[in-house]
């Protein structure tokens, strides 16, 4: 079998067995990449002699007789607002088209103690805004099972890398189900963890109190793994959580027999196609037939989640970016007579269009005389989502729903109907507002040959209960398709 087709943890066992060396596998993906990369646009930045010089220097030090860790030598892609020391960091955004990062983020560095093999930098929607990654200053990425379709956003890179077989594993970002939404469309594995589990440092941040950093992968057993090794404390991030980190893996081939699984009604919508419906459902019989007690459960402030979420995002958003003013790094706009017109000038010229429509929205809503009426309001909303969710987990170890309400789309279908495209997060939203982990994989395929996910949703730290379902549904599912690119 090609090594582009393993596992991680079967390309660690044969590193471990020195069956291959970190160069053959790189080679392989090497390989790869140049055949379908042209068709996907899945990287930002990569380098093929740093990727190839990389593998030998791995490659020496593990014959140096040093420890062969988990993710030693693995081939993994980054997504691009993730910073990486002395590599570019754009977050597919003009204005830092040639940021070149001086620190690696926290989650990098984790994973350098394991000596892995980073591919590149995934591309993106321009600071992680958007659910198709058409948004990005690099162009669209494009869904290895239809090109003609979306790979999802805003980690559309980091999932269509995985699916298309050009890294192993990746890491993405999740503000409000932009790991999850991409792995649903792509047919592959995404983790969004419980809020503080995973450092945000090295993060180029988009909303503080959403965004996460989560692991995509071809399987649920890969990102357990690697969820494991970047989760932990972490002093450099103020809203890190103390807790211990358990072996995730452990999970996943646990009973299920009497695990009591609901599903919210608010998330089986009238939006939600049809066809993925039916395969959520069916989904739901095998969990029924493994033991499972399955039931319809209301939480009715998720009804508001979408709204309260475009609200205190982009004004999370229209703070953060407020750094990005052409003084200190970035693009600037050299032709300016005066500083305010520099300012003015640069950050026109510097973010995209959706960017932009996200700072005026929560500039507006953080404004005076408007404060009160939106982002107070929403944030008082979202404590009563989290008090739904409080509820729903004093009876349920689970929830679980579609992660995505329709397949795959064509792309620019929707690129001028914002609040069409903002739709699609229309069940991965209310997660990132409660802090909560959740877990998408896919649930079937559909007759126009594209992918469905199902989502996990789990109790604040219960990263075990949404695996242990996973690994039931992987092992009910069978799921060895893959697009024919």
């Amino acid at each position: 079998m090609s090594l582009i087709n393993l596992s991680a943890y079967e390309l660690n066992d044969a590193i471990r067995k020195k069956e291959v060396s970190v160069l053959d596998i790189a080679e392989a993906y090497l390989q790869r990449i140049e055949k379908v990369e042209d068709k996907i646009n899945a990287f930002i930045t990569f380098d093929r002699d740093l990727f190839l010089s990389r593998a030998k220097e791995i490659d020496g030090y593990i014959k140096e007789g040093n420890e062969v860790f988990d993710f030693t030598g693995i081939p993994i892609a980054i997504k691009d607002n993730i910073c990486t020391k002395d590599i570019r960091t754009t977050c597919a955004s003009k204005i830092l088209a040639n940021y070149i990062s001086v620190y690696d983020a926290t989650v990098i560095k984790k994973l350098n103690r394991q000596h892995f093999l980073m591919v590149g930098k995934a591309n993106m929607d321009e600071f992680a805004m958007g659910s198709s990654n058409e948004n990005s200053a690099f162009g669209p990425v494009r869904n290895p099972w239809n090109l003609d379709c979306v790979p999802g956003g805003s980690s559309g890179g980091p999932a269509a890398s995985v699916a298309a077989m050009e890294a192993v594993c990746s890491l993405g970002s999740d503000t409000g189900g932009s790991i999850r939404q991409p792995a649903s469309l792509c047919g592959i594995v995404g983790i969004k963890p419980t809020y503080g589990m995973v450092s945000r440092y090295g993060l180029v941040a988009f909303a503080s109190s959403l965004d996460q950093i989560g692991p995509l992968s071809k399987n649920v057993r890969d990102c357990a793994a690697l969820l494991e090794i970047i989760s932990g404390y972490d002093e450099c991030d103020s809203t890190s959580i103390k807790a211990d980190i358990p072996k995730y893996t452990s999970f996943l081939n646990s009973d299920i027999k009497g695990m009591k699984i609901g599903v919210p009604k608010e998330l089986m919508v009238r939006e939600i196609d049809s066809e993925v419906r039916d395969l959520i459902y069916k989904v739901l019989r095998m969990l029924e037939k493994s033991g499972a007690l399955i039931e319809e459960v209301s939480l009715p402030n998720l009804e508001y989640a979408l709204s309260v979420y475009y609200i205190i995002a982009p004004s999370e958003a229209s703070s953060n970016l407020s750094r990005f003013d052409g003084v200190r790094y970035g693009y600037r706009n050299m032709e300016s007579a005066t500083l305010r017109e520099m300012y003015k000038k640069t950050r026109a010229e510097g973010f995209g269009a959706e960017v932009k429509r996200r700072i005026m929205i929560g500039t507006y809503c953080l404004s005076s005389g408007y404060y009160d009426a939106y982002y107070e309001k929403a944030q008082k909303v979202r404590t009563l989502i989290i008090n739904d969710f409080k509820k729903a987990f004093s009876n349920y170890d689970v929830l679980i729903s579609p992660t995505s309400p329709t397949t795959a789309f064509k792309i620019g279908d929707k690129a001028d109907d914002p609040l069409m495209m903002y739709l699609s997060d229309i069940c991965t939203i209310p997660v990132n507002l409660a802090g909560i982990p959740a877990i998408s994989l896919p649930a079937g395929i559909s007759k126009n040959n594209l992918p469905v996910g199902i989502q996990v949703i789990g109790d604040i730290l219960r990263e075990d209960n949404i695996l242990k379902i996973a690994g039931a549904i992987e092992r009910d599912v069978k799921w060895k398709i893959s697009p024919k690119i």
